[in-house]
């Protein structure tokens, strides 16, 4: 403690960790709103690791404690947060593109750090409790793919489409016409020069716009790591709007971080500096208002611990190349990328984070019977992968000009 006396707590068997607080200040910001208090207090160097990491901190606090035990101030200011949390939970338009440009227009330097290669900055899924990020992220690529219940040439739209890896990823395998809508100028700069890149212009684009803004009918939508950034007062709108978007035979995939318990707010630091106007929705939260617009939820599965070890990947990665992240930015900053790594990560391993994967159609029949096609789908796809990236041990073949040229 700032003068001295020092606590211990625990059965002296787990790992030993030691914090130390250095001003006074910190303890009664901590006393009165940990939940803010101790992402901040981290952040300033006002609480310092002296033995273990944040990561061992965090980890410990989140196995033995819940924030439904917070009691006398701090539970009264975890309520009025809540409260007006619910207040201002619509996030309009104007909202919705500060809220982007908060996170997700910081130097794409910093995501390379910890990304991979495809910058997917979403849950991987883990087809094995050794696969590295690289198979994780191409996995869950394969897998929302598989239960798009995909045809060759049909038109995609991808809200939130981030720096275009799915966008890509469905019209590389289908020929599909893809639409991306994203609010984030970073990424929607480096999503069409991969278009480029890829030689797809006319095949795929990435638009700069909200996906209220969209007109156009598809046969298909995905959505990956953006619900969580609508609002809990948007769902309406939204989910009227997906109604709109697909044609009648259509199928939409949504993925995002939602509760496997009751409905609970955002960690006011994650919502201060990380992710303004996030919320992870339980189902119960969801699963009504699908109804209610009379869509049809069509598949449901529950990745559990998956972004847990996405994190685990990110946060190691991150870690190794620490320094990096000091120069693009500052030592508070990669404090701060440091905790919510740690926060988050912690949060899927104890804290009910999971991932929601819901399948939505407007008609009962617009997908198979049982869910074999998904399997039959992946196995497709990652023999066409592996086509794809195999090396040329062949002749070239030539075109038809080439054949014909005296």
């Amino acid at each position: 403690m700032p003068d001295e006396t020092t606590f211990v707590a625990g059965d002296q068997t787990g790992k030993m960790i030691a914090i130390r607080i250095t001003e006074q200040a910190t303890v009664r910001r901590l006393s009165f709103n940990p939940e803010l208090a101790l992402g901040e207090a981290f952040m300033d160097g006002t609480l310092i690791m002296d033995q273990g990491n944040i990561y061992d901190f965090l980890e410990l606090i989140f196995q033995n404690t819940d924030v439904s035990q917070l009691t006398g101030i701090p539970k009264l200011v975890r309520t009025c947060f809540g409260l007006f949390n619910w207040m201002t939970g619509y996030n309009s338009i104007t909202k919705s593109r500060s809220n982007v440009a908060h996170h997700y227009d910081l130097s794409g330097d910093l995501y390379r750090l910890f990304l991979d290669s495809d910058s997917q900055y979403s849950c991987g899924y883990f087809e094995t409790d050794t696969s590295p990020l690289e198979e994780a992220q191409l996995a869950k690529k394969r897998h929302l793919a598989a239960k798009m219940v995909m045809a060759e040439g049909q038109r995609v739209l991808d809200i939130g489409s981030g720096w275009g890896g799915m966008g890509l990823y469905l019209a590389r395998h289908f020929g599909a016409r893809v639409d991306g809508v994203t609010l984030s100028e970073e990424q929607h700069a480096v999503s069409n020069a991969r278009v480029e890149t890829e030689g797809l212009e006319g095949q795929v684009q990435f638009l700069l716009r909200d996906y209220r803004a969209v007109k156009t009918q598809y046969d298909r939508i995905v959505s990956v790591g953006m619900f969580e950034h609508v609002g809990k007062k948007s769902y309406d709108e939204f989910f009227g709007k997906v109604k709109n978007l697909l044609t009648d035979d259509g199928v939409m995939m949504l993925h995002y971080i939602g509760q496997s318990g009751p409905p609970s707010h955002t960690n006011p630091w994650i919502l201060k500096y990380i992710f303004p106007g996030g919320y992870m929705p339980a189902l119960s939260e969801v699963l009504p208002v699908i109804e209610r617009h009379g869509l049809c939820l069509t598949d449901l599965e529950v990745l559990r611990l998956h972004y847990a070890e996405t994190l685990r990947h990110w946060r190691l990665n991150f870690m190794a190349r620490r320094d990096e992240a000091v120069a693009l930015y500052d030592e508070r900053f990669a404090r701060m990328w440091e905790f919510y790594l740690a926060c988050s990560e912690s949060g899927f391993r104890h804290q009910g984070l999971v991932i929601h994967q819901i399948q939505i159609a407007k008609r009962q029949d617009a997908v198979p019977l049982t869910r074999k096609y998904i399997e039959k789908a992946e196995q497709d796809l990652r023999a066409a992968e592996d086509a794809r990236n195999a090396p040329f041990t062949g002749t070239p073949v030539q075109s038809a000009c080439e054949a014909t040229a005296p």
